[in-house]
């Protein structure tokens, strides 16, 4: 079987080490993993490099400025990893003849709406996180061969993550609060992971089952933050009473969307994948932590 080349950024990151684990069971796969200290995605020749002496079938691009609140002091900084980084990697990946499959965000769109989001609704992001990475979906798809998934919520098994502070602030608090007025949907990085290889592996088997265009990914089902908690403690046996408040009493610099349910549609007609419910996602995530003793 011939061995297929996969590049990955930002794999220190959630995303990326989820991919690093998964990576482990698949042998009929050669993965390069990067992250910034190995290949900076904002220097157009270093990728070109890198992809030149690589040529990689696939890249991977997990590589963001995620940190929503100090984007809003850091503007440049965020655009130059959200914006400018995702323009070279299409250009190179373009110039190479590599598929790029770029990782996307809710925060597109500003959050006032009362159905889930279509891939078609117009986005409107209202903050310096959201412009950018709004940005680097426009600069993808300069590159006609590129696939975009927008997620939520995403949480892991690696890094820093709200099911892992709460997990924390659990265990040293008798009372948190969580607001209940913005919802959505909590994603496992593993599933997300999951199905970007179902994809990748798909398409080398057949090339036409690679769809280039934009596409949302969330676990399913709908939840508040303060149900998300509560889901949090229960399944992690924690007594620690969580205090529903609203979004005006918790400030932050940036404006958190009220409503971030996407709607999947396009994605499963596409690909045709099966999407765990939240809940259960959750469950092995957490099992997983307490096998690790990690919570």
């Amino acid at each position: 079987m011939k061995v297929v080349k996969i590049a990955v950024t930002g794999a220190n990151g959630q995303l990326g080490s989820e991919l690093g684990e998964l990576a482990e069971n698949l042998p009929c796969c050669h993965f390069l993993f990067t992250d910034i200290d190995t290949l900076d995605i904002t220097d157009e020749d270093a990728v070109g490099t890198f992809l030149t002496r690589e040529m990689p079938a696939f890249l991977v691009n997990c590589a963001a400025y995620t940190a929503v609140d100090k984007a809003e002091q850091e503007p440049d900084r965020a655009a130059l990893l959200n914006a400018s980084g995702p323009l070279v990697l299409a250009r190179c990946c373009l110039s190479t003849g590599t598929r790029l499959l770029h990782i996307s965000t809710d925060y597109v769109f500003d959050g006032t709406a009362s159905i889930p989001y279509t891939e078609e609704d117009p986005v409107n992001p209202a903050t310096v996180y959201g412009r950018t990475k709004r940005e680097g979906e426009v600069n993808c798809l300069l590159n006609p061969d590129s696939l975009i998934i927008r997620t939520s919520w995403l949480y892991s098994r690696f890094g820093n993550n709200f099911v892992k502070t709460m997990l924390r602030l659990g265990k040293e608090k008798e009372k948190i609060r969580v607001v209940f007025d913005q919802v959505g949907t909590p994603t496992c990085a593993a599933d997300l992971a999951g199905v970007i290889l179902k994809i990748i592996m798909a398409s080398v088997a057949n090339p036409r089952y690679w769809k280039p265009g934009l596409y949302h990914f969330s676990n399913e089902g709908v939840c508040s933050w303060y149900d998300f908690a509560c889901a949090i403690f229960r399944m992690a046996g924690i007594s620690c009473n969580v205090e529903p408040v609203e979004s005006k009493d918790f400030l932050t610099l940036a404006i958190r969307p009220h409503f971030s349910v996407l709607n999947k549609s396009r994605f499963k007609s596409a690909f045709g994948l099966e999407i765990p419910y939240w809940m259960d996602s959750l469950e092995k995530c957490i099992l997983w932590l307490k096998n690790e003793n990690r919570t």
